[in-house]
C-alpha cells in the first residue's frame, strides 16, 4: 500500500499564575517566543486557506465561540504574524501561538514510531518555552497535554494525512467516519464527568462533549466529527490533507501510534474502493454514546433498525485491510494489538487495559481516589487530578508517575534531541536542514515550499510531500549545493 504521510498538531492548556482568559493570547505568545532552543521565525502563510471546503466551495466565514470572543472586545493587538508567533526548529516542527494556546506541529512522519516519538518530543518543547517564560517573568506556568478546561473551552489535537486528490470527499467521508466515531474505545484520553448534556461519571472521550456536526470546516465552534477543510500543504490539485479533529491529546506513545494507524487502514481502504460500509444515521450522538458507556459494549444503532457493536465495526476494517491491502510491518502489528486489547476487554473487563489504554489508565487513578477518600464522582477534586495526568513535567504529572511506578506498558522515554533532528527523510528533513545550516538565506519556508533569499534573485523552492530526499543534504557546504541536491535549480 501507498505511504502515508502524517503529522499531529497539539495545542496545550496553559495556566499562568495570575493570570486570566483574557490575557492568555497574549500570554501564549510571550511563551512561544520565550522558547530557549535553536529556531528560525519566518514562517510563510501564503497557502493557508482555512475556510476553503473539501466539498468545493468557500465558506465566507468561520464560527467562533462566542464566549471566547468575549476576550477580544476592544482590544488591539499586533499584526497575526506577532500574535501567532511562529518558530521552525531544526527538526522541521512548527511552534506557534493558536488563539491563546502554545501548539506545536511534529515534523511529517512516515512511521508510526517516529510520529509518536516526535509528537512525545512536543511535550519538551512547550515545556522549555514554559521554563523559559517563567523565569523571565518570576511567574508559574504550567503546561497540560488535555482537551479541555472544564469550563466550556476545548482545545484540538489535529491529526493530518496526505491523501490523493483523485479521491472523491464522499469516499473520503464513509471510509473514515465510523472509524473516527469507535476508536476513541482504544485511543481515548478518558474524561472525568461532562460539559453538555447529561451527567456521567467518566467518558472515554475529552472532545466527545464538543462535537455538533457530522461534517464541516469549522475547528472553533459547531466542531465536527470529520473536518472539511481544504488546505492541503503540497500542490492542491494533487493532494489532500485530511485533517481530523474529532482525537484526544494522547500522553501514551502507544496510544498516539494507534490512533494514526487505525485512520491510516481507513484511508488505504478507501483509496482502493474497498472501506467497509457502515450507515450511521446520527455519527455525532453515537460518538457521545460511546463515550458515556459505562458498559462498553452498548449497541450501535444503524440506519434501518439494525444494529451493530463497535468490535463488529473494527474487525470489519482489519479483515478488509489484511486482505485487500500489502500492509507493512508497523500495520500489522497494529491489527494484532487492537485484537489483543478487544480481547481483554471482552474477556476480563477495562481494568485489563490500563496499562496500554489511556483512558483506562485515567480511570484506574480516578477511582483509587474515590475509593480512598470515599468521595463522590461529583467531587470538583477529581476533575483536578484528571488535568494533573496530562500535566507534562515529568517532575510533577500523574502520567509520569504511573511510568515511573511502571504502571505504563513500555513506555517511551522522552527525547530532547528529537528537537534538534528528524527520524526519516521526509520533507520535514530538508526545512529542518534549511534552517539550522542556511538560516541567513531562509527567506521564508512552510509545510509545502521554502524561498531562499540569493540576493539577486528570491527562488521558491517546492517540496513534493511523497518524495524521500538524500540523506547527504546535511552535508551540502552551500545553499546552491543543498537545492541541486533536493532537485532544484540554484
Amino acid at each position: 500500500m501507498r505511504r502515508i504521510l502524517a503529522g499531529i498538531e497539539t495545542e496545550y492548556g496553559l495556566q499562568v499564575s495570575g493570570r486570566g482568559a483574557a490575557e492568555q493570547i497574549d500570554d501564549a505568545a510571550a511563551l512561544v517566543r520565550s522558547y530557549p532552543g535553536e529556531c528560525l521565525p519566518v514562517w510563510d502563510y501564503r497557502y493557508e486557506s482555512p475556510r476553503a471546503d473539501l466539498r468545493g466551495f468557500q465558506q465566507a466565514r468561520l464560527n467562533y465561540d462566542p464566549e471566547d470572543a468575549k476576550f477580544d472586545v476592544g482590544r488591539s493587538r499586533g499584526p497575526d504574524s506577532e500574535v501567532r508567533s511562529d518558530r521552525i526548529l531544526p527538526n522541521g516542527a512548527r511552534l506557534y501561538n493558536d488563539h491563546g494556546h502554545p501548539e506545536y506541529s511534529t515534523p511529517e512522519c512516515w512511521s508510526l514510531e517516529a510520529l509518536a516519538k516526535h509528537d512525545q518530543a512536543g511535550e519538551l518543547a512547550v515545556l522549555a518555552a514554559a521554563r523559559s517564560y517563567a523565569a523571565r517573568e518570576g511567574v508559574e506556568v504550567r503546561i497540560y497535554k488535555n482537551n479541555t478546561d472544564f469550563h466550556g473551552a476545548s482545545y484540538g489535537t489535529h491529526e493530518n494525512y496526505l491523501v490523493p486528490r483523485s479521491l472523491a470527499y464522499e469516499q473520503l467521508l464513509r471510509a473514515v467516519t465510523p472509524m473516527l466515531v469507535v476508536r476513541q474505545l482504544l485511543t481515548g484520553a478518558g474524561k472525568v464527568g461532562s460539559e453538555s448534556g447529561a451527567a456521567c461519571n467518566f467518558q472515554l472521550s475529552q472532545r466527545a462533549d464538543f462535537f455538533t456536526e457530522l461534517a464541516n470546516v469549522d475547528t472553533l465552534y459547531r466542531r465536527p466529527i470529520f473536518n472539511t477543510r481544504d488546505e492541503p500543504h503540497s500542490r492542491p490539485s494533487d493532494w489532500i490533507r485530511l485533517h481530523v479533529i474529532s482525537g484526544d491529546a494522547n500522553m501514551m506513545p502507544a496510544c498516539t501510534a494507534r490512533k494514526v494507524a487505525l485512520v491510516k487502514l481507513a484511508v488505504a481502504l478507501a483509496e482502493i474502493g474497498e472501506a467497509p460500509v457502515w450507515h450511521l444515521p446520527d455519527p455525532v450522538r453515537t460518538f457521545q454514546q460511546i463515550s458515556r458507556d459505562p458498559t462498553l459494549a452498548q449497541p450501535i444503532e444503524l440506519t434501518g433498525r439494525n444494529w451493530t457493536t463497535v468490535r463488529e465495526i473494527f474487525e470489519s476494517y482489519f479483515a478488509a485491510a489484511e486482505a485487500r491491502l500489502d500492509l507493512d510491518a508497523e500495520l500489522c502489528s497494529s491489527i494484532s494489538e487492537c485484537r489483543s486489547l478487544l480481547d481483554s476487554l471482552e474477556q476480563e473487563g477495562w481494568y485489563a487495559l490500563k496499562r496500554d489504554v489511556e483512558w483506562a489508565a485515567k480511570r484506574a487513578i480516578i477511582e483509587t481516589v474515590v475509593e480512598g477518600e470515599g468521595m463522590e464522582w461529583s467531587d470538583p477534586t477529581l476533575q483536578a487530578y484528571d488535568l494533573e495526568y496530562s500535566n507534562v513535567d515529568p517532575e510533577e504529572g500523574l502520567y509520569h508517575a504511573l511510568v515511573h511506578m511502571g504502571e505504563v506498558q513500555n513506555p517511551q522515554e522522552l527525547d530532547a534531541s528529537l528537537l534538534e533532528r528528524h527520524i526519516e527523510r521526509t520533507r520535514a528533513y530538508v526545512r529542518g536542514v534549511a534552517v539550522s545550516k542556511f538560516r541567513d538565506q531562509v527567506q521564508t519556508a512552510c509545510w509545502r515550499s521554502i524561498t531562499f533569499d540569493k540576493g539577486a534573485e528570491v527562488l521558491e523552492l517546492e517540496l513534493p510531500p511523497d518524495m524521500e530526499y538524500p540523506e547527504h543534504l546535511q552535508d551540502a557546504p552551500d545553499v546552491e549545493s543543498f537545492i541541486k541536491a533536493i532537485g532544484g535549480t540554484a
